[in-house]
């Protein structure tokens, strides 16, 4: 099976196992790696890093699974179409 994806190429999709460890863990993993490869270096505005290194991947995931269906995508974030609409073209996903 075949979905367009958002820069409109075709992407076969695959069934995999789902992970079982919850996405906490995995946060917690490369916040583990992070910390660990600053070696000591001072570090800031990690908050605003993490949300922009997870929130555009989110959307496009999202954007995907419900086909580019801004209305369905908004109910599946639990956003404002207004919001997900500004966010979709933060990330030049629109």
């Amino acid at each position: 099976m075949k979905l367009n994806t958002l820069d409109g190429q075709n992407t076969a999709l695959e069934s995999k196992p789902v992970d079982s460890a919850p996405l906490k863990h995995s946060v917690e993993r490369a916040m583990d790696i992070y910390f660990t490869n600053l070696d000591g270096q001072d570090v800031t505005n990690v908050y605003q890093m993490v949300l922009n290194e997870v929130e555009a991947p989110l959307l496009q995931s999202v954007m995907l699974y419900t086909r580019n269906n801004q209305t369905k995508a908004s109910e599946v974030l639990g956003l404002n179409r207004g919001t997900l609409r500004k966010k979709l073209k933060q990330y030049d996903l629109l």
